[in-house]
């Protein structure tokens, strides 16, 4: 398949390793909006430059444990020369039991830069399960945030026929969207929500009428290239409940890209990734505004493919990793898949890393060559074949040994590495252990009574390297009021996964 070279002078198709390398830093320097004052950075350079974070925000989840409490959103103090260091120093608990607050966002990212009357004030918490909306003040202050707006699941069925909210980003022109998996009664349709800014206003949909796509679940833009791509997990009535092998041969699982007029609002183009892309889910552009390229995860198939554009002007993608499923005895299943379920690039867009939930590692690849990433680094943290327990990998083509159970302050780590989210200048990786509540709760029963962590690992951003700083924790298990599975990582001045540049 031949790219495109015509759209963007930074194609890798035309670079060698050692001139992507340059391609890389002409696309961190600082943008011509040196004068703005909107929320963000003005490139990934300045993000680079940022202050170490000082505040974690992190939804947890009480739904499907034993503890019948609301959910809340936990501050935790990441100062290190604070005396609550590594602690929760407050919990905004929301009003209703069962969200399952899972995603977050932000009213206002990078893309509004340029745009000094934006600020990033509101946190964004769209609860999966239940369909509702909080718009969260983290302006005020931030270390004690406060809710400001609730949207209601009925507004969100009556309004535009979808529900189950998942991924939050701000756009230009002041709105935030939010994409959805689902309809009201269950069924998997993509579709995005569009919210005002600053009011919380449910506006409506952002697709053009009759263009839901089957699936829905993640998404990126860039405007550039006036293209959106999005992702799609699986219905809703079905992955509630847990996850069934058969469900996917009976087709309630997407496998899907779907390529999107980001001016129009119109889907253009569907890319069947085939049985390799079982259930895409994070998808990820390079942080270049440029780039007509970028990377998905694809949980069930435990690959990465790389999307891009071709001569044609359509887009194309192809997987570049994929991770071997172990045979096994003593699971579910006779082969448990890696089940990479998150995935982020480092804001120069040189480092890929992502989770295998089951296997129970993490991995880095230099992307320095997008075509072939290179794996530099990798680090066990838990997972479901750890040593001694009642799974015994009898084949397995990568690993001699299963790797040992992980104890962090005296205490097994319960679960497997999920959700990441990379300090701006790429040396700290922050993971917790929880995916899913319905699917915790199949895969790993114990962390329902346990609690998840959070665990940050050192990066070596030369060479590549991943060592776990066992200093640095917070076990959830420790709740006022009990055990409780910490989800999402955000930082109040944005992150990796968050924001955009147009």
């Amino acid at each position: 398949m031949f790219e495109c070279n015509s759209v963007s002078p930074l194609s890798p198709a035309l670079l060698t390793m050692s001139s992507r390398v340059e391609a890389i830093s002409k696309h961190l320097e600082t943008s011509c909006c040196k004068a703005a004052t909107g929320p963000g950075y003005a490139s990934p350079r300045d993000a680079m430059k940022a202050p170490k974070e000082k505040i974690l925000y992190i939804p947890c989840i009480y739904r499907n444990t034993p503890i019948d409490q609301s959910d809340y959103l936990a501050t935790v103090d990441m100062d290190e020369n604070s005396p609550t260091f590594c602690k929760v120093i407050s919990r905004l608990e929301v009003p209703n039991l069962n969200d399952e607050v899972h995603h977050t966002g932000w009213n206002a990212c990078s893309s509004c830069f340029h745009d000094p009357t934006k600020k990033r004030n509101l946190f964004i918490m769209p609860g999966l399960i239940s369909s509702r909306l909080y718009a969260v003040d983290v302006y005020t202050d931030p270390k004690k945030p406060r809710i400001e707006k609730i949207v209601e699941p009925v507004e969100i069925f009556h309004s535009t026929g979808l529900a189950n909210p998942h991924t939050v980003h701000c756009i230009p022109g002041g709105k935030i969207m939010i994409s959805t998996i689902g309809d009201p009664e269950g069924n998997a349709k993509g579709g995005f929500l569009i919210l005002d800014s600053q009011t919380f206003e449910l506006e409506g949909q952002w697709e053009a009428p009759g263009n839901n796509t089957e699936f829905g679940y993640d998404f990126w833009y860039q405007p550039r290239h006036n293209v959106m791509i999005s992702t799609g997990w699986g219905a809703p009535k079905k992955l509630i409940k847990g996850f069934n092998p058969d469900d996917v041969a009976a087709g309630f699982y997407g496998r899907s890209l779907y390529v999107w007029d980001w001016e129009k609002h119109q889907l253009i183009q569907e890319m069947d990734l085939g049985p390799d892309g079982m259930i895409p889910l994070e998808i990820r552009f390079l942080h270049d505004p440029s780039a007509t390229e970028g990377f998905v995860g694809c949980a069930l198939s435990s690959t990465v493919f790389r999307f891009y554009k071709t001569q044609r002007g359509d887009w194309a993608a192809d997987k570049v990793i994929s991770i071997p499923s172990k045979k096994v005895e003593g699971w579910a299943l006779p082969q448990m898949p890696g089940l990479i379920t998150d995935i982020l690039l480092s804001m120069d867009d040189r480092f890929l890393y992502f989770s295998n939930w089951l296997h129970g590692d993490i991995r880095q690849y230099d992307i320095s060559d997008t075509k072939n990433p290179k794996l530099v680094g990798q680090i066990f943290l838990g997972g479901s074949i750890c040593e001694g327990d009642a799974v015994k990998v009898v084949e397995d083509t990568e690993l001699k040994i299963q790797p040992k159970p992980l104890y962090v302050g005296g205490k097994r780590v319960e679960g497997g590495p999920q959700m990441l989210q990379l300090s701006l200048d790429g040396k700290r990786l922050y993971v917790t252990t929880s995916l899913y509540s319905g699917w915790d709760k199949q895969f790993y029963p114990k962390m329902l009574t346990s609690g998840s962590f959070l665990l940050r690992i050192d990066v070596d951003t030369e060479k590549g390297g991943l060592t776990l700083n066992d200093k640095v924790y917070v076990d959830f298990g420790n709740e006022p009021k009990g055990p409780v599975l910490a989800h999402e990582i955000r930082y109040p001045g944005g992150d990796c996964t968050s924001d955009i540049w147009i």
